[in-house]
């Protein structure tokens, strides 16, 4: 959580790196990752079960999921599904929900290094006490 604004958070962490990204995210995507990381199953599908059910009786797959963006601070993000043809599409999606429905098909996660490169120069250096610009992030990554 934001201890600022008390709003929930993903944190991406690099796997063969020391990269670290911060999403914010809303209760209800935060609750529906959250599931899925405990691997609670509720009682009726969510949203996002829905979505994967739906993805597989289509005949596709996901085969990952970008975090593609950073603009006016809000993340965009890609889902990349692959029917049994070797056909691909790609839909846009808020990275919350691409994550959520990663989780749910054990697809990778992956983030354009621009995203890095914006998100990094938004988080106040740490021990200069000084904004890397106007926009910056609460001090909850150290």
């Amino acid at each position: 959580m934001d201890p600022n604004s008390n709003t929930p958070i993903v944190v991406l962490k690099g796997v063969e790196s020391e990269a670290v990204l911060p999403i914010w995210v809303g209760a209800y995507e935060a609750n529906a990752i959250a599931l899925e990381i405990e691997k609670i199953v509720p009682q009726r599908p969510m949203t996002h079960d829905l979505l994967r059910n739906l993805i597989i009786q289509m005949g596709y797959r996901v085969e990952r999921v970008i975090v593609t963006d950073l603009r006016d601070n809000t993340f965009y993000a890609v889902i990349d599904l692959i029917d049994e043809e070797g056909e691909k599409v790609s839909l846009d999606a808020r990275p919350s929900d691409a994550i959520a429905l990663a989780l749910r098909t054990d697809s990778p996660i992956y983030v354009d290094q621009k995203v890095l490169d914006l998100s990094s120069a938004n988080i106040v250096e740490e021990g200069k006490g000084e904004e890397a610009s106007e926009e910056e992030w609460p001090d909850v990554i150290g």
